[in-house]
């Protein structure tokens, strides 16, 4: 989490606020050794962070789907 001044709240507000919407992160400010935080109301959502990839699964993703009949039989 990060902390800052007040002093560096004023000077970069806008730019502060906007980190906060966007990484959901919420920021803490000292005064004097009293410590105070904005959080944002929505909850951000992680997901919507991840990057796209999809040259990471070498060959057919069907090969890494395994179904195993014989252990289902089993249990009946």
């Amino acid at each position: 989490m990060k902390i800052v001044t007040p002093t560096e709240l004023r000077a970069n507000i806008y730019k502060l606020l906007d980190e906060i919407l966007q990484t959901g992160e919420p920021l803490e400010i000292m005064r004097g050794n009293r410590l105070l935080r904005i959080v944002p109301v929505e909850k951000h959502d992680k997901f919507q962070n991840l990057v796209s990839r999809p040259d990471v699964i070498r060959g057919d993703p069907e090969d890494l789907v395994v179904v195993n009949t014989i252990h289902a039989h089993a249990r009946e």
